[in-house]
Parts: C-alpha cells; sequence; structure tokens
C-alpha cells in the first residue's frame, strides 16, 4: 500500500521560505517521478513541480525561479523548497506518485503566505 505523508506547510510572511518534505512507502521509491500539486480555494488542483526517477525536473511557470524540487532516495523523501512566496501561493500542497496507472496523494500540508 502506497502512502505518502507530508509535512512543513505553515504561515509565512510574503517574500519568506518554506521547505516541504514527503516521505513515501509502500513502493520503491526510486523507481518512481514524483510531483507537487497544490490546491487554492475555488480552484482546481495544479502541477508545481515534478520529478522524474533520474532527477529531471520541471515546474509550472508561476514557480520558476522561486521553487525547487529534489529528492533523497535514500530517505525515501521528495522535498519542495519554496522562496519569495507570494499571497498567490497560499494554498493546500499534496505530494503525489503514480504506480502503474494508479494516481496516490498525500493528506495535503496548508501553505499560507500572509502578511
Amino acid at each position: 500500500q502506497v502512502q505518502l505523508v507530508e509535512s512543513g506547510g505553515g504561515w509565512v510572511q510574503p517574500g519568506g521560505s518554506l521547505t516541504l518534505s514527503c516521505v513515501a512507502s509502500g513502493m520503491i521509491f526510486r523507481n518512481n517521478a514524483m510531483g507537487w500539486y497544490r490546491q487554492a480555494p475555488g480552484k482546481e488542483r495544479e502541477l508545481v513541480a515534478r520529478i522524474t526517477n533520474l532527477g529531471v525536473t520541471n515546474y509550472a511557470d508561476s514557480v520558476k525561479g522561486r521553487f525547487a524540487i529534489s529528492r533523497d532516495n535514500a530517505k525515501n523523501t521528495v522535498y519542495l523548497q519554496m522562496n519569495r512566496l507570494m499571497f498567490e501561493d497560499t494554498a493546500v500542497y499534496y505530494c503525489n506518485t503514480m504506480a502503474v496507472t494508479t494516481a496516490y496523494w498525500g493528506q495535503g500540508t496548508q501553505v499560507t503566505v500572509s502578511s
């Protein structure tokens, strides 16, 4: 049973930084691409960043140059370093992976950017 557990969300002022973590279990982590998505109130869930099993990354245009996704295969963990946070980054952030044709999601962690 694949499980994804996020942590690291919280409240931060505009311009601040946060690092999210997602620990995976029940899968061969090093073989899987991992992604971070977010969902703001009243909006659809959107891809923020993704990292393949080989470490290739891609980002939503809105976060390029500010966010960085990375992975530690020894710890079964994927990270999202978020810098220069803006009001519009406020959302619930979800960790994601695919196994065959099944998508797995974490429970989400709230990020609130507010002054």
